[in-house]
């Protein structure tokens, strides 16, 4: 890298956990981070579900980096083993660290990165290409549009503004749009802010990841304090033994009570489940929206007043057509971490420790991280984001070794199925989990971690 390049800044598109846990990670190396964040604060879509509390407790929450330069700031550390909500997140971890520490002074906000590409160079040109900078369009909250250019890029952006569509084969269902207002999104605020819009209603909950989880159980304990609300849940798959859990075996106890609780719902008939449903036509009409298509192949006729379209998530590639990368065609994830997290061939949550080098790109010097390095494979988890940065800032700095050693040591689930079949049978194949949490170098095959994900990001497909 040359002398000129090296004293541009590393860009962070995104002032999220992840973003911000890289801007600690760059400047315990010595490398000078700029955050741009499009919203008006950091961590803007954790805040939009504040009110959802993390199945992992903080232990999992807080990166290393981000930790170190809190302590040296006099912070008083949460309880490690306490449960945070994502306000709890946002303001005792998150807050801090921008308002107490260096890396604040590298965060601006309402700032919309809106291109990357080469300095001088579109993606076809490949001459010289390695030694140009990146160039990163900016859009501010006045209409100002600047660009800044980078010695490397980190998109740290997330998925959670990119729903994955209600409709069949990943496509919106027919008047799906114009039926926006009846859409409540992946996590409403069901017994708090939202409730009037709950309570004595119907509600169609689409998706079976924790998210929907989450608001199912909101629902159904909304049901027991106002008469008249009614919970439908629709899944695309035959069964919902996976987002049931390993019960008492998961090693994290809020998660396999999650559930627990859910199948107890579902058993009981606090909620109706239909399975095997495809969603083809939504139709608007005052105050409520009818659901059209088909469950296990009979049609299928559903009003409500209101939709949670829990349906998982998918990257906004369109500021990236300049930057060559290479994505798996199936889950869009990078190639060589696709195969580790792609849902077709494991869920178990159970994903061998990466880092730079399975998250390069053809375009040295920018990565994916966070759960958009995920694409649209589900159970992301925060401190896996967490070791991704780590260390990508170590091979920015030139420390290949700590690049290479990738070690993560994190509770199982308990559970692990692979695929289910139409009726809930487990397929015979099974990735499988190792009896202890394991530290193990990047490259190696080895499985053992499967946590440290909020309570509603994990595993959000219907």
């Amino acid at each position: 890298m040359t002398n000129s390049l090296q004293t541009l800044p590393v860009v962070v598109i995104g002032a999220g956990p992840v973003g911000l846990a890289a801007a600690a990670e760059l400047l315990e190396r010595g490398l000078e981070p700029l955050l741009l964040e499009a919203g008006p604060d950091v961590a803007a879509a954790v805040a939009s579900w504040g009110h959802v509390r993390l199945f992992s407790p903080w232990r999992y929450a807080i990166d290393g980096a981000a930790r170190r330069l809190l302590d040296d700031a006099g912070w008083t550390s949460p309880d490690l083993e306490a449960l945070p909500t994502g306000s709890d997140l946002v303001e005792d971890y998150l807050r801090p660290l921008v308002e107490r520490t260096p890396v604040g002074q590298r965060v601006r906000t309402g700032v919309r990165v809106v291109g990357v590409s080469r300095d001088g160079a579109d993606r076809t040109q490949s001459l010289g290409r390695d030694r140009r900078a990146f160039r990163v369009r900016t859009v501010a909250a006045d209409g100002t549009v600047q660009d800044v250019l980078a010695r490397a890029v980190l998109d740290a952006s997330g998925t959670f503004g990119t729903r994955n569509p209600l409709g069949v084969g990943g496509l919106p269902a027919l008047g799906e749009r114009e039926a926006a207002e009846f859409l409540a999104g992946p996590l409403p605020d069901v017994l708090g802010a939202q409730r009037e819009r709950f309570a004595g209603r119907h509600t169609l909950v689409v998706g079976m990841g924790h998210s929907a989880a989450n608001t199912l159980l909101a629902l159904v304990q909304l049901a027991a304090e106002e008469p008249g609300t009614q919970v439908t849940w629709a899944i695309r798959g035959g069964s919902a033994r996976r987002l049931f859990g390993g019960g008492a075996d998961d090693e994290l106890p809020a998660r396999g009570l999650l559930g627990e609780r859910l199948k107890a719902a579902s058993e009981s008939g606090a909620l109706t489940l239909l399975t095997r449903v495809q969603i083809e036509r939504l139709e608007t009409s005052e105050g409520s929206v009818r659901v059209l298509g088909t469950v296990r192949d009979q049609p299928l006729v559903l009003d409500v007043a209101t939709v949670v379209d829990a349906t998982g998530f998918r990257p906004d590639l369109d500021i990236l057509r300049e930057i060559r990368l290479d994505l798996d065609p199936v889950v869009e994830a990078p190639r060589q971490l696709a195969p580790l997290i792609d849902p077709n061939l494991h869920s178990c949550g159970t994903v061998p420790p990466h880092g730079e080098s399975v998250l390069a790109h053809p375009d040295q010097g920018f990565y994916l991280v966070g759960m958009k390095s995920y694409g649209r494979a589900p159970t992301f988890l925060l401190a896996t984001g967490y070791e991704q940065v780590r260390s990508i800032a170590a091979a920015l700095a030139g420390d290949r070794a700590a690049a290479d050693d990738v070690q993560l040591s994190l509770p199982e689930t308990g559970v692990c199925s692979t695929d289910l079949a139409a009726d809930g049978a487990e397929a015979a194949a099974c990735c499988g989990t190792s009896p202890a949490p394991v530290a193990v170098s990047l490259g190696l095959p080895s499985l053992g971690f499967a946590s440290g994900v909020v309570h509603g990001r994990s595993g959000d497909s219907a």
